[in-house]
Protein backbone atom coordinates (compact mmCIF):
# COMPACT_ATOMS: atom_id res chain seq x y z
CA UNK A 1 0.00 0.00 0.00
CA UNK A 2 1.27 3.15 -1.05
CA UNK A 3 0.88 6.90 1.17
CA UNK A 4 -1.33 8.23 -1.25
CA UNK A 5 -3.29 5.51 -1.48
CA UNK A 6 -7.17 5.38 -0.83
CA UNK A 7 -6.89 1.68 0.66
CA UNK A 8 -6.41 2.24 4.08
CA UNK A 9 -6.33 -0.20 6.86
CA UNK A 10 -9.90 0.73 7.70
CA UNK A 11 -11.17 0.68 4.34
CA UNK A 12 -9.97 -2.88 4.15
CA UNK A 13 -10.89 -3.82 7.32
CA UNK A 14 -14.54 -2.31 6.87
CA UNK A 15 -14.81 -4.20 3.15
CA UNK A 16 -13.86 -7.14 4.32
CA UNK A 17 -16.43 -7.40 6.87
CA UNK A 18 -18.85 -6.53 4.91
CA UNK A 19 -18.54 -8.88 2.27
CA UNK A 20 -18.40 -11.75 5.60
CA UNK A 21 -21.61 -10.65 6.77
CA UNK A 22 -23.18 -10.43 3.01
CA UNK A 23 -21.03 -14.13 2.07
CA UNK A 24 -24.11 -16.50 2.76
CA UNK A 25 -26.94 -14.42 1.00
CA UNK A 26 -24.04 -14.62 -1.90
CA UNK A 27 -23.64 -18.01 -1.80
CA UNK A 28 -27.52 -18.53 -1.97
CA UNK A 29 -27.95 -16.00 -4.95
CA UNK A 30 -25.05 -18.13 -6.63
CA UNK A 31 -26.87 -21.44 -5.63
CA UNK A 32 -30.52 -20.11 -7.49
CA UNK A 33 -28.39 -19.26 -10.85
CA UNK A 34 -26.41 -22.43 -10.52
CA UNK A 35 -30.71 -23.88 -10.93
CA UNK A 36 -31.10 -22.15 -14.16
CA UNK A 37 -29.90 -24.34 -16.84
CA UNK A 38 -29.50 -21.32 -19.40
CA UNK A 39 -27.60 -22.93 -22.25
CA UNK A 40 -27.05 -21.06 -25.34
CA UNK A 41 -26.75 -23.72 -27.55
CA UNK A 42 -29.88 -24.51 -30.46
CA UNK A 43 -30.05 -28.22 -28.82
CA UNK A 44 -31.28 -26.74 -25.27
CA UNK A 45 -34.61 -24.67 -24.39
CA UNK A 46 -34.26 -21.20 -24.86
CA UNK A 47 -36.80 -20.73 -22.35
CA UNK A 48 -34.20 -21.29 -19.54
CA UNK A 49 -31.91 -18.82 -21.11
CA UNK A 50 -34.47 -15.97 -20.90
CA UNK A 51 -35.15 -17.17 -17.52
CA UNK A 52 -31.69 -16.47 -16.67
CA UNK A 53 -31.47 -13.30 -18.07
CA UNK A 54 -34.51 -12.47 -15.98
CA UNK A 55 -33.20 -13.85 -13.13
CA UNK A 56 -29.95 -11.49 -13.65
CA UNK A 57 -32.09 -8.36 -14.46
CA UNK A 58 -34.12 -8.68 -11.34
CA UNK A 59 -31.09 -9.10 -9.29
CA UNK A 60 -29.23 -5.22 -10.35
CA UNK A 61 -33.07 -3.99 -10.33
CA UNK A 62 -32.84 -4.88 -6.82
CA UNK A 63 -29.60 -2.94 -5.82
CA UNK A 64 -31.64 0.40 -7.00
CA UNK A 65 -28.27 1.77 -8.31
CA UNK A 66 -29.14 2.05 -11.97
CA UNK A 67 -30.66 5.03 -14.57
CA UNK A 68 -31.90 1.67 -16.24
CA UNK A 69 -31.66 -2.03 -16.58
CA UNK A 70 -32.78 -3.74 -19.60
CA UNK A 71 -32.15 -6.94 -21.48
CA UNK A 72 -31.56 -6.33 -25.10
CA UNK A 73 -30.19 -8.47 -28.07
CA UNK A 74 -28.84 -8.04 -31.23
CA UNK A 75 -28.73 -9.65 -34.80
CA UNK A 76 -25.61 -12.80 -34.72
CA UNK A 77 -22.82 -12.05 -37.64
CA UNK A 78 -23.75 -12.66 -41.00
CA UNK A 79 -21.87 -16.40 -41.11
CA UNK A 80 -24.56 -17.36 -38.33
CA UNK A 81 -27.03 -16.73 -39.80
CA UNK A 82 -30.19 -14.41 -39.50
CA UNK A 83 -31.35 -14.23 -36.26
CA UNK A 84 -30.86 -12.62 -33.18
CA UNK A 85 -28.53 -13.66 -30.30
CA UNK A 86 -29.11 -14.46 -26.83
CA UNK A 87 -30.59 -12.44 -24.30
CA UNK A 88 -28.19 -9.95 -22.50
CA UNK A 89 -28.33 -7.65 -19.33
CA UNK A 90 -27.19 -4.35 -19.32
CA UNK A 91 -27.55 -1.61 -16.86
CA UNK A 92 -25.84 1.90 -16.17
CA UNK A 93 -25.70 4.76 -14.17
CA UNK A 94 -23.72 7.41 -15.58
CA UNK A 95 -20.07 9.11 -13.68
CA UNK A 96 -20.47 11.75 -12.08
CA UNK A 97 -18.16 14.85 -10.82
CA UNK A 98 -15.26 13.55 -13.25
CA UNK A 99 -15.19 10.42 -11.75
CA UNK A 100 -14.64 7.32 -14.01
CA UNK A 101 -16.91 4.86 -15.82
CA UNK A 102 -16.60 1.15 -15.64
CA UNK A 103 -18.05 -1.53 -17.15
CA UNK A 104 -18.33 -4.84 -15.45
CA UNK A 105 -18.82 -8.15 -17.78
CA UNK A 106 -19.71 -11.07 -16.59
CA UNK A 107 -21.73 -14.25 -18.90
CA UNK A 108 -25.07 -16.03 -17.32
CA UNK A 109 -25.00 -18.36 -19.98
CA UNK A 110 -23.13 -21.55 -19.14
CA UNK A 111 -21.73 -24.91 -20.83
CA UNK A 112 -24.03 -28.13 -21.94
CA UNK A 113 -23.46 -30.28 -18.45
CA UNK A 114 -21.70 -33.45 -20.19
CA UNK A 115 -21.99 -36.75 -19.19
CA UNK A 116 -24.03 -36.99 -16.17
CA UNK A 117 -22.69 -40.37 -15.24
CA UNK A 118 -19.51 -38.54 -14.73
CA UNK A 119 -20.87 -35.59 -12.08
CA UNK A 120 -20.53 -36.56 -8.39
CA UNK A 121 -23.23 -34.14 -7.57
CA UNK A 122 -26.48 -33.45 -9.55
CA UNK A 123 -25.02 -31.06 -12.71
CA UNK A 124 -27.64 -27.97 -11.86
CA UNK A 125 -28.08 -28.68 -8.36
CA UNK A 126 -25.31 -26.70 -6.00
CA UNK A 127 -23.81 -28.73 -3.60
CA UNK A 128 -20.83 -27.54 -1.07
CA UNK A 129 -18.70 -30.25 -0.36
CA UNK A 130 -15.19 -29.56 1.19
CA UNK A 131 -15.34 -25.77 1.15
CA UNK A 132 -16.44 -26.07 -2.70
CA UNK A 133 -19.77 -25.18 -4.43
CA UNK A 134 -20.39 -27.48 -7.15
CA UNK A 135 -22.59 -27.07 -10.17
CA UNK A 136 -22.26 -25.97 -13.83
CA UNK A 137 -22.15 -22.61 -14.04
CA UNK A 138 -20.52 -22.18 -10.28
CA UNK A 139 -17.60 -20.87 -11.63
CA UNK A 140 -17.83 -20.11 -15.17
CA UNK A 141 -19.42 -17.50 -14.59
CA UNK A 142 -22.53 -16.98 -12.62
CA UNK A 143 -19.17 -16.65 -9.72
CA UNK A 144 -17.81 -13.80 -11.65
CA UNK A 145 -21.56 -12.51 -12.08
CA UNK A 146 -22.18 -12.61 -8.13
CA UNK A 147 -19.05 -11.10 -7.18
CA UNK A 148 -19.55 -8.06 -9.29
CA UNK A 149 -23.26 -7.72 -7.72
CA UNK A 150 -21.55 -8.36 -4.37
CA UNK A 151 -19.34 -5.66 -4.79
CA UNK A 152 -21.86 -3.35 -5.90
CA UNK A 153 -23.91 -3.66 -2.80
CA UNK A 154 -20.72 -3.63 -0.57
CA UNK A 155 -20.03 -0.20 -2.86
CA UNK A 156 -23.37 1.24 -2.08
CA UNK A 157 -23.38 0.38 1.74
CA UNK A 158 -19.90 1.74 2.20
CA UNK A 159 -19.87 5.14 0.05
CA UNK A 160 -23.99 5.43 -0.16
CA UNK A 161 -26.03 5.60 -3.01
CA UNK A 162 -25.24 8.84 -4.31
CA UNK A 163 -21.67 8.00 -5.14
CA UNK A 164 -20.07 9.44 -7.95
CA UNK A 165 -18.25 6.61 -9.32
CA UNK A 166 -19.92 5.64 -13.44
CA UNK A 167 -20.90 1.87 -13.25
CA UNK A 168 -22.16 -0.10 -16.42
CA UNK A 169 -23.19 -3.51 -16.21
CA UNK A 170 -23.02 -6.21 -19.48
CA UNK A 171 -23.78 -9.37 -18.67
CA UNK A 172 -24.07 -11.58 -22.04
CA UNK A 173 -25.77 -14.72 -22.80
CA UNK A 174 -24.13 -16.55 -25.13
CA UNK A 175 -20.28 -16.58 -24.89
CA UNK A 176 -20.16 -20.08 -24.19
CA UNK A 177 -21.73 -20.75 -27.60
CA UNK A 178 -18.88 -18.07 -29.33
CA UNK A 179 -20.86 -14.62 -28.93
CA UNK A 180 -22.09 -14.67 -32.13
CA UNK A 181 -23.81 -11.50 -31.64
CA UNK A 182 -21.10 -9.74 -29.63
CA UNK A 183 -19.79 -7.38 -32.29
CA UNK A 184 -22.91 -6.73 -33.09
CA UNK A 185 -24.26 -6.13 -29.65
CA UNK A 186 -21.34 -3.54 -28.74
CA UNK A 187 -21.61 -1.38 -31.72
CA UNK A 188 -25.54 -1.39 -31.23
CA UNK A 189 -25.03 -0.21 -27.85
CA UNK A 190 -21.44 1.32 -28.35
CA UNK A 191 -23.04 4.69 -25.97
CA UNK A 192 -23.90 2.87 -23.20
CA UNK A 193 -21.00 0.52 -22.86
CA UNK A 194 -18.82 2.69 -23.12
CA UNK A 195 -16.25 3.11 -20.18
CA UNK A 196 -13.04 3.73 -18.63
CA UNK A 197 -12.19 0.69 -17.25
CA UNK A 198 -13.58 -2.51 -18.87
CA UNK A 199 -13.22 -5.46 -15.70
CA UNK A 200 -14.23 -8.60 -17.30
CA UNK A 201 -14.20 -11.40 -14.58
CA UNK A 202 -14.43 -14.70 -16.63
CA UNK A 203 -10.63 -15.85 -15.65
CA UNK A 204 -8.64 -17.09 -12.60
CA UNK A 205 -6.18 -17.14 -10.51
CA UNK A 206 -2.86 -18.90 -10.13
CA UNK A 207 -3.75 -20.80 -7.09
CA UNK A 208 -6.84 -20.67 -4.55
CA UNK A 209 -4.33 -18.64 -2.12
CA UNK A 210 -2.34 -16.55 -5.20
CA UNK A 211 -4.11 -14.11 -6.86
CA UNK A 212 -3.51 -12.69 -10.64
CA UNK A 213 -4.47 -10.51 -13.14
CA UNK A 214 -4.74 -12.19 -16.74
CA UNK A 215 -2.62 -10.08 -19.07
CA UNK A 216 -2.22 -12.71 -21.95
CA UNK A 217 -5.01 -15.35 -23.77
CA UNK A 218 -4.59 -17.76 -26.02
CA UNK A 219 -6.41 -17.32 -29.47
CA UNK A 220 -9.10 -19.51 -30.79
CA UNK A 221 -8.98 -21.55 -34.80
CA UNK A 222 -11.57 -24.45 -35.07
CA UNK A 223 -11.96 -25.95 -38.48
CA UNK A 224 -14.68 -29.05 -38.72
CA UNK A 225 -12.92 -31.07 -41.82
CA UNK A 226 -14.24 -34.08 -43.85
CA UNK A 227 -12.13 -36.47 -45.38
CA UNK A 228 -14.14 -38.87 -48.34
CA UNK A 229 -12.71 -41.83 -49.82
CA UNK A 230 -15.81 -43.32 -51.34
CA UNK A 231 -19.15 -42.48 -52.96
CA UNK A 232 -20.69 -45.03 -50.45
CA UNK A 233 -19.68 -47.86 -48.10
CA UNK A 234 -18.46 -51.46 -49.05
CA UNK A 235 -17.71 -54.26 -47.25
CA UNK A 236 -14.07 -54.72 -45.65
CA UNK A 237 -13.13 -58.26 -46.33
CA UNK A 238 -14.03 -57.67 -49.89
CA UNK A 239 -12.00 -54.59 -50.62
CA UNK A 240 -9.96 -53.73 -47.17
CA UNK A 241 -6.50 -53.39 -48.11
CA UNK A 242 -7.29 -52.31 -51.86
CA UNK A 243 -9.59 -49.33 -50.77
CA UNK A 244 -8.52 -46.75 -48.25
CA UNK A 245 -11.94 -46.21 -45.95
CA UNK A 246 -12.00 -42.16 -44.71
CA UNK A 247 -11.42 -43.32 -40.77
CA UNK A 248 -7.62 -45.09 -41.68
CA UNK A 249 -7.01 -41.88 -44.16
CA UNK A 250 -8.36 -39.84 -41.28
CA UNK A 251 -6.67 -40.78 -38.32
CA UNK A 252 -3.41 -40.48 -40.51
CA UNK A 253 -3.84 -37.06 -41.40
CA UNK A 254 -4.63 -35.90 -37.81
CA UNK A 255 -1.57 -37.44 -36.27
CA UNK A 256 0.38 -35.51 -38.62
CA UNK A 257 -0.71 -32.68 -36.57
CA UNK A 258 1.94 -32.95 -33.97
CA UNK A 259 5.48 -34.42 -34.31
CA UNK A 260 6.84 -37.22 -32.30
CA UNK A 261 7.11 -35.53 -29.10
CA UNK A 262 3.75 -33.72 -29.20
CA UNK A 263 4.56 -30.10 -30.56
CA UNK A 264 2.37 -28.79 -32.92
CA UNK A 265 3.66 -29.54 -36.35
CA UNK A 266 1.55 -26.86 -38.48
CA UNK A 267 4.24 -24.65 -40.04
CA UNK A 268 4.25 -20.98 -39.51
CA UNK A 269 2.88 -20.50 -36.52
CA UNK A 270 3.67 -18.09 -33.54
CA UNK A 271 5.08 -19.26 -29.92
CA UNK A 272 6.15 -17.13 -27.00
CA UNK A 273 7.69 -17.31 -23.71
CA UNK A 274 5.62 -17.23 -20.67
CA UNK A 275 6.21 -15.62 -17.06
CA UNK A 276 8.65 -17.26 -14.71
CA UNK A 277 5.95 -18.62 -12.18
CA UNK A 278 7.03 -21.83 -10.41
CA UNK A 279 4.73 -24.24 -11.88
CA UNK A 280 6.07 -27.28 -11.59
CA UNK A 281 5.49 -30.78 -13.52
CA UNK A 282 3.88 -32.26 -9.95
CA UNK A 283 1.78 -29.29 -9.42
CA UNK A 284 0.45 -29.76 -13.45
CA UNK A 285 -0.06 -33.16 -12.66
CA UNK A 286 -2.17 -32.55 -9.52
CA UNK A 287 -4.08 -29.63 -11.30
CA UNK A 288 -4.87 -31.67 -14.89
CA UNK A 289 -6.01 -35.07 -13.84
CA UNK A 290 -3.10 -36.79 -15.54
CA UNK A 291 -2.64 -40.52 -15.06
CA UNK A 292 0.21 -41.81 -13.96
CA UNK A 293 2.42 -43.36 -15.99
CA UNK A 294 1.33 -40.93 -19.11
CA UNK A 295 3.69 -38.49 -20.33
CA UNK A 296 3.49 -34.73 -20.98
CA UNK A 297 3.83 -33.37 -25.06
CA UNK A 298 5.33 -30.68 -26.29
CA UNK A 299 8.79 -28.97 -25.62
CA UNK A 300 9.59 -25.76 -23.12
CA UNK A 301 8.37 -24.81 -19.70
CA UNK A 302 5.08 -26.36 -18.65
CA UNK A 303 3.60 -22.92 -18.78
CA UNK A 304 5.07 -21.92 -22.09
CA UNK A 305 2.94 -24.98 -23.77
CA UNK A 306 -0.04 -24.20 -21.54
CA UNK A 307 0.35 -19.62 -22.45
CA UNK A 308 2.23 -19.05 -25.24
CA UNK A 309 2.57 -21.73 -27.91
CA UNK A 310 0.27 -23.23 -29.74
CA UNK A 311 -1.52 -26.54 -28.96
CA UNK A 312 -3.92 -28.45 -31.35
CA UNK A 313 -6.59 -30.90 -30.38
CA UNK A 314 -8.82 -33.11 -32.14
CA UNK A 315 -12.54 -32.96 -29.90
CA UNK A 316 -14.66 -34.51 -31.78
CA UNK A 317 -14.86 -37.35 -34.51
CA UNK A 318 -17.79 -38.25 -36.24
CA UNK A 319 -17.64 -41.91 -37.73
CA UNK A 320 -18.73 -44.94 -36.32
CA UNK A 321 -19.92 -45.92 -33.01
CA UNK A 322 -17.93 -49.50 -31.55
CA UNK A 323 -22.00 -50.09 -30.86
CA UNK A 324 -23.11 -49.99 -34.08
CA UNK A 325 -20.03 -50.91 -36.04
CA UNK A 326 -19.87 -53.59 -39.05
CA UNK A 327 -17.29 -54.97 -41.38
CA UNK A 328 -17.49 -51.84 -43.52
CA UNK A 329 -15.02 -49.46 -45.27
CA UNK A 330 -16.63 -46.36 -44.25
CA UNK A 331 -17.13 -43.72 -47.15
CA UNK A 332 -16.25 -40.47 -45.46
CA UNK A 333 -15.42 -39.02 -41.85
CA UNK A 334 -15.59 -35.90 -39.91
CA UNK A 335 -13.39 -34.30 -37.02
CA UNK A 336 -13.45 -30.91 -35.54
CA UNK A 337 -9.96 -29.66 -34.75
CA UNK A 338 -9.95 -26.92 -32.21
CA UNK A 339 -6.51 -25.02 -32.54
CA UNK A 340 -5.25 -22.19 -29.48
CA UNK A 341 -3.02 -19.55 -30.85
CA UNK A 342 -0.13 -17.66 -29.06
CA UNK A 343 -0.67 -14.01 -28.48
CA UNK A 344 0.43 -11.81 -31.61
CA UNK A 345 -0.77 -14.59 -33.87
CA UNK A 346 -3.78 -13.56 -36.28
CA UNK A 347 -6.04 -16.16 -36.73
CA UNK A 348 -6.65 -16.02 -40.52
CA UNK A 349 -2.88 -16.67 -41.17
CA UNK A 350 -3.14 -19.63 -38.41
CA UNK A 351 -5.92 -21.00 -40.13
CA UNK A 352 -4.33 -20.16 -43.51
CA UNK A 353 -1.82 -22.53 -41.98
CA UNK A 354 -4.02 -25.21 -40.58
CA UNK A 355 -5.30 -25.67 -44.02
CA UNK A 356 -1.95 -26.01 -45.78
CA UNK A 357 -0.75 -28.15 -43.69
CA UNK A 358 -4.04 -30.62 -44.18
CA UNK A 359 -4.04 -30.57 -47.58
CA UNK A 360 -0.04 -31.39 -47.55
CA UNK A 361 -0.61 -34.02 -45.51
CA UNK A 362 -3.69 -35.81 -46.60
CA UNK A 363 -2.68 -39.62 -47.99
CA UNK A 364 -3.53 -41.49 -50.56
CA UNK A 365 -5.40 -38.54 -52.77
CA UNK A 366 -8.44 -38.64 -50.35
CA UNK A 367 -10.53 -35.70 -50.80
CA UNK A 368 -10.93 -32.89 -48.26
CA UNK A 369 -13.78 -30.59 -47.35
CA UNK A 370 -14.16 -28.11 -44.95
CA UNK A 371 -17.32 -27.17 -43.18
CA UNK A 372 -18.11 -24.98 -39.60
CA UNK A 373 -15.33 -23.17 -38.33
CA UNK A 374 -14.75 -20.36 -35.64
CA UNK A 375 -11.96 -17.87 -35.25
CA UNK A 376 -11.07 -15.96 -31.84
CA UNK A 377 -8.17 -13.43 -31.62
CA UNK A 378 -5.55 -13.80 -29.08
CA UNK A 379 -5.29 -11.13 -26.67
CA UNK A 380 -2.29 -9.64 -24.62
CA UNK A 381 -2.74 -6.56 -21.99
CA UNK A 382 -0.39 -3.87 -22.65
CA UNK A 383 0.81 -1.94 -19.02
CA UNK A 384 -0.59 1.61 -18.69
CA UNK A 385 -3.37 3.18 -16.84
CA UNK A 386 -3.58 3.82 -12.87
CA UNK A 387 -6.44 0.39 -12.86
CA UNK A 388 -4.30 -2.84 -12.73
CA UNK A 389 -1.73 -1.11 -10.09
CA UNK A 390 -4.81 -0.83 -7.90
CA UNK A 391 -6.32 -4.00 -8.71
CA UNK A 392 -2.79 -5.94 -7.89
CA UNK A 393 -3.24 -3.69 -4.10
CA UNK A 394 -6.46 -4.44 -3.92
CA UNK A 395 -5.77 -8.27 -4.73
CA UNK A 396 -3.08 -7.88 -2.57
CA UNK A 397 -5.03 -6.65 0.60
CA UNK A 398 -8.02 -9.33 -0.06
CA UNK A 399 -5.62 -12.34 -0.41
CA UNK A 400 -2.80 -11.89 1.73
CA UNK A 401 -0.73 -12.33 -1.06
CA UNK A 402 0.48 -10.22 -4.37
CA UNK A 403 -1.04 -10.98 -7.20
CA UNK A 404 0.64 -12.27 -10.09
CA UNK A 405 0.30 -11.82 -13.98
CA UNK A 406 -1.15 -14.91 -15.43
CA UNK A 407 -1.45 -16.50 -19.31
CA UNK A 408 -4.72 -18.86 -19.95
CA UNK A 409 -4.32 -21.09 -22.26
CA UNK A 410 -7.96 -20.99 -23.20
CA UNK A 411 -9.53 -18.42 -25.20
CA UNK A 412 -11.63 -14.95 -24.30
CA UNK A 413 -12.35 -13.77 -27.93
CA UNK A 414 -14.26 -10.67 -27.81
CA UNK A 415 -11.75 -9.11 -25.62
CA UNK A 416 -9.97 -7.83 -28.66
CA UNK A 417 -13.73 -6.21 -29.67
CA UNK A 418 -13.78 -4.50 -27.05
CA UNK A 419 -9.82 -3.14 -27.39
CA UNK A 420 -11.11 -2.09 -30.86
CA UNK A 421 -14.48 -0.67 -30.12
CA UNK A 422 -13.07 1.24 -26.55
CA UNK A 423 -9.46 1.60 -27.56
CA UNK A 424 -8.62 4.05 -24.29
CA UNK A 425 -10.41 1.87 -22.11
CA UNK A 426 -7.70 0.10 -19.30
CA UNK A 427 -9.21 -3.45 -19.63
CA UNK A 428 -8.43 -6.00 -16.71
CA UNK A 429 -8.90 -9.35 -17.14
CA UNK A 430 -10.21 -11.24 -13.95
CA UNK A 431 -12.13 -13.81 -12.24
CA UNK A 432 -12.57 -16.80 -9.42
CA UNK A 433 -11.61 -20.04 -11.07
CA UNK A 434 -8.95 -22.10 -10.30
CA UNK A 435 -6.82 -24.68 -11.64
CA UNK A 436 -9.05 -27.02 -9.96
CA UNK A 437 -12.43 -25.52 -10.91
CA UNK A 438 -12.80 -27.48 -14.16
CA UNK A 439 -14.89 -25.19 -16.17
CA UNK A 440 -16.28 -26.59 -18.99
CA UNK A 441 -15.73 -30.73 -17.33
CA UNK A 442 -17.73 -32.27 -15.50
CA UNK A 443 -17.42 -31.52 -11.85
CA UNK A 444 -16.91 -27.72 -11.94
CA UNK A 445 -16.70 -26.07 -9.16
CA UNK A 446 -15.61 -22.62 -7.66
CA UNK A 447 -13.51 -22.28 -4.20
CA UNK A 448 -15.48 -20.34 -1.56
CA UNK A 449 -13.01 -18.95 0.47
CA UNK A 450 -11.33 -17.50 -3.27
CA UNK A 451 -14.44 -16.52 -4.23
CA UNK A 452 -15.13 -14.00 -0.79
CA UNK A 453 -11.63 -12.72 -1.30
CA UNK A 454 -12.47 -11.98 -5.14
CA UNK A 455 -15.53 -9.87 -4.11
CA UNK A 456 -13.16 -8.32 -1.18
CA UNK A 457 -10.79 -7.47 -4.18
CA UNK A 458 -13.34 -5.96 -6.36
CA UNK A 459 -15.44 -4.07 -3.60
CA UNK A 460 -12.18 -2.24 -3.02
CA UNK A 461 -11.21 -1.63 -6.56
CA UNK A 462 -14.48 0.04 -6.59
CA UNK A 463 -14.32 2.10 -3.73
CA UNK A 464 -10.64 2.94 -4.94
CA UNK A 465 -11.85 3.88 -8.26
CA UNK A 466 -14.56 6.05 -6.69
CA UNK A 467 -12.05 8.59 -5.03
CA UNK A 468 -10.45 9.16 -8.49
CA UNK A 469 -11.04 11.97 -11.44
CA UNK A 470 -10.29 11.59 -14.64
Amino acid sequence: MTASSPLTPDLISKVTDGVTAAFPRAIGILGDLVRIPGIAWDAFDAKELERSADAVANLLRATELFDFVEIRRAPVAAEYGTHLGAPAVVARRAAKNGAPQILLYAHHDVQPPGDAAVWKTPEFQPTIVAGRMYGRGAADDKAGLVSHLTALEQLKALAGADFDLGITCFFEGEEEAGSPSFRNFLEANAADLGADVIIVADSGNFTTEIPGITTTLRGLVSQVIEVRTLDHAVHSGMFGGVVPDAMTAMIRLLASLHDERGNVAVAGLVTGTAADLPYTEEMARADSGILDGVEFIGDGSILDRNWTKPSITVIGIDGQTVALSSNTLLPSVKAKISMRIAPGQEPDDAMASLRAHLEANLPWGAKLEYHEFEKGKPYQLIDGGWAKPLMEEALGAAFGHASVDLGIGGSIPFIADLKELFPDAQILVTGVEDPDSRAHSPNESVHLASLKNAMVAETLLLLGSNSRTN
